[in-house]
């Protein structure tokens, strides 16, 4: 949440004409369906792990040919992922960019960042039995707090170039 895989996304599937699959695009959508905020359906996820897996099923049935994942479990479901990136970025960065993206305050936005990454931990560390904190799965991590938008898309786009087959 507010580390730039969205945009980064978007920046990748524009400039090598790619599709863009959103796991947080269906995520907005099944709570604005259920008339909640992604707080509240990240806490009701919580008893429905049905949610979860509807989510990563329609990731996946998705993600064929030439497309960009934005997903947090991405890495772990698509076989196919020539690269696995992971974007960080120190919370009062990602705070101030959902606050100026939603029109609330930075601190609401850092509670709302806490609240739904605690909810995530527990979800799919109870489904999947995954951690998010083991990176190890990831080919490339990238500290969007160090580097701007730009600069992460040439990073992406230049490892992107030079992948070995």
């Amino acid at each position: 949440m507010g580390s730039g895989k969205s945009t980064l996304c978007r920046g990748l599937a524009d400039r090598f004409d790619m599709s863009y699959i959103s796991a947080g695009k269906v995520m907005r959508e099944m709570a604005g369906c259920k008339g909640m905020s992604l707080q509240e359906f990240s806490a009701y996820a919580e008893e429905h792990p049905e949610i979860d897996r509807e989510i990563d099923d329609e990731q996946k049935k998705k993600a064929s040919g030439n497309c960009v994942v934005d997903g947090r479990l991405a890495a772990y479901f698509i076989d196919k992922a020539d690269l696995r990136v992971w974007l960080t970025a120190p919370i009062e960065d990602r705070a101030e960019r959902i606050a100026s993206r939603e029109g609330i305050g930075a601190n609401e936005a850092r509670n709302g960042i806490i609240e739904r990454e605690r909810s995530e931990r527990k979800r799919y560390k109870m489904i999947y039995d995954i951690d998010l904190d083991r990176l190890s799965v990831y080919d490339l991590v990238i500290n969007t707090g160090v580097f701007d938008r730009e600069a992460t898309l040439n990073i992406v786009a230049d490892a992107m170039e030079n992948l070995v087959d």
